[in-house]
């Protein structure tokens, strides 16, 4: 994937720093906020997505659990839609060259600080050369990471989320420096060394259960539709942030014919010829051919997204409007969190503690 284009500082302020244009990797790093890449596996850092990427052509892309990364900004400080970093599969090591803020979420891994475990799905404090490590569970698949003031990456139809058809995006590799807009003082207790804020946000339990509702082709599938309900799939290998493919019963229209190709949204489950169903996700392409018997509801997409390859998950027939209540909470939940998160800081920030 392309570079990220870097500034380099004239001022050693690490609060405020002032940058002036170079490029990213042909000269030495200044004193600037960086994070120190080590070992890592798939990452990348995205945000919520390209919501002006349909109307020209484009993926949507973007986070595939976008209750974990809206958290992670949620709880870091940050606006819903700053870059953050996306965990696939594998863990992630990195040094912070100043005091950075951040927030790990997503799959149920405990992060740890100089070897240390700290508490996922909150606030923590990570000082100047310590080492932090976000491991992946076996009960989920990616993990979110936000650092207090986001990273400054190329953004394409004003977002950073790759899109590897086109070729862009900023990947995260071993030896990446990636550039911070700001640092953070840290916020810990000087008495017990731990930090001071946890806002209430749960890991979520491994999904088992996926809720849909009725797609556009739902009548064509007449008794057979039922039998989408009736018994588990199990996901196979074929994952990527295009979709994923479920092995299993795979219901059979009534009716014959083709089906034009169309536009399709994202967590459409398309039902092709074979015995596996196709579940499309965020880097999918905004046209398919094949018949759509059900739409995974937005919490269900974000659950998908901790799905790993050999877990067996069942589908539960829901309604529009129950779909749109849990996602309206859902979204109340986490507006209440960024703005108890964003008092907190500010207050802590006041007082000089």
């Amino acid at each position: 994937m392309p570079g990220t284009a870097c500034g380099s500082p004239r001022s050693t302020n690490a609060r405020t720093p002032r940058w002036t244009a170079s490029r990213c990797g042909t000269g030495t790093m200044t004193d600037g906020p960086v994070l120190h890449v080590g070992p890592a596996g798939s990452c990348v850092v995205t945000d919520l997505g390209r919501a002006a990427g349909p109307a020209r052509g484009l993926a949507v892309n973007g986070a595939l659990d976008q209750f974990a990364a809206r958290a992670a900004n949620a709880l870091a400080g940050n606006r819903a839609t700053d870059p953050l970093l996306e965990v696939t599969g594998f863990g992630l090591t990195f040094r912070p060259s100043h005091d950075v803020l951040i927030a790990v979420t997503g799959t149920p891994a405990v992060p740890t600080v100089d070897g240390k475990p700290q508490p996922p799905w909150s606030p923590l404090s990570v000082r100047a050369g310590q080492t932090v490590h976000v491991g992946i569970s076996e009960t989920g698949l990616r993990a979110y990471v936000a650092v207090h003031g986001s990273f400054d990456v190329p953004r394409l139809l004003g977002s950073c989320a790759p899109d590897s058809m086109i070729g862009f995006g900023t990947g995260v590799r071993p030896g990446s420096r990636l550039r911070l807009l700001r640092s953070h003082p840290p916020l810990v207790n000087s008495l017990f060394g731990a930090t001071v804020f946890h806002f209430g946000l749960s890991v979520p339990a491994p999904p088992s259960v996926l809720d849909v509702i009725d797609g556009p082709d739902a009548g064509e599938f007449g008794p057979e539709l039922d039998k989408l309900f009736e018994a588990p799939y199990t996901v196979t290998p074929r994952i990527d942030h295009v979709g994923l493919r479920l092995s299993g019963h795979v219901p059979r229209r009534s009716v014959t014919g083709e089906v034009l190709s169309r536009g399709v949204p994202v967590g459409a489950i398309e039902a092709p010829t074979g015995d596996e169903l196709l579940v499309l996700m965020r880097g999918r392409g905004i046209t398919a051919g094949y018949p759509v018997l059900a739409v995974l509801t937005s919490l269900a997409q974000d659950r998908a997204a901790q799905l790993r390859p050999g877990q067996r998950i069942r589908f539960r027939r829901t309604t529009v409007t129950a779909a749109t209540a849990a996602f309206l909470e859902q979204r109340r939940l986490l507006d209440r969190v960024a703005v108890r998160a964003r008092t907190a800081f500010a207050a802590h920030t006041t007082k000089g503690t």
